[in-house]
C-alpha cells in the first residue's frame, strides 16, 4: 500500500480529513518521485548485468546448488527468479514501500521453493549477492535508498 494510500485509508477509517503531517508526508513522497523514478530506471536499464554479475557471484559462494549443476532447466529457472527480483526491487523503489515485495516475492514463495527442494538458505544468499552487484552499480545516496528494500527480502526470506 503506497504512502498515500495508507493516509487516506488511516483518515478515512476514522471519518477525518488529511492531518497537516499526513499532507507533509504526501508532498515529500510527490517531490522524491523523480528520483525514485530515475533509480528504477537504473535497475531496469542494468537488470541483465546484476542477474548475471549477482548469479556468478552466488555460484562462487554456493558451488553444489541445484542451479549450479549443469542442468539448463535449473539455471534458467534461477536466472529468471532474479529478475523476477530485480523488478519486484524496482517496484518497490517506485512506490516507496516494501508491499510488493511482501506480497508478491515473499508470501508464498517459501513454500514454493521448498516444494522445489532448492534450499532457502541458498536463496538468501543469491538475493545477498543481487544485492551487492546493484549497490556497487549505485551511488551512496541511491544505495542507500536501495539497500532497505533487499535487507527487507532477505529478512523474510530467511529460514
Amino acid at each position: 500500500m503506497s504512502i498515500i494510500t495508507k493516509a487516506i485509508a488511516s483518515a478515512d477509517r476514522e471519518a477525518r480529513y488529511l492531518s497537516p503531517g499526513e499532507l507533509r508526508t504526501i508532498r515529500d513522497f510527490y517531490n522524491g518521485g523523480e528520483n525514485r523514478l530515475r533509480i528504477a530506471t537504473i535497475l531496469i536499464e542494468n537488470k541483465k548485468e546484476i542477474v548475471e554479475r549477482g548469479s556468478l557471484k552466488f555460484w562462487e559462494c554456493c558451488p553444489d546448488t541445484p542451479s549450479n549443476s549443469g542442468n539448463r532447466t535449473y539455471r534458467a529457472s534461477c536466472l529468471r527468479d532474479q529478475d523476477w527480483y530485480v523488478r519486484l526491487i524496482a517496484y518497490t523503489v517506485i512506490v516507496g514501500d516494501v508491499e510488493p515485495l511482501k506480497d508478491i516475492g515473499i508470501i508464498g514463495v517459501k513454500e514454493m521453493y521448498d516444494s522445489l527442494e532448492i534450499p532457502l538458505r541458498n536463496w538468501v544468499e543469491c538475493i545477498r549477492c543481487l544485492k551487492e552487484v546493484t549497490l556497487e552499480l549505485l551511488s551512496l545516496e541511491d544505495a542507500a535508498e536501495v539497500a532497505p528494500y533487499f535487507d527487507y527480502l532477505i529478512q523474510g526470506m530467511t529460514p
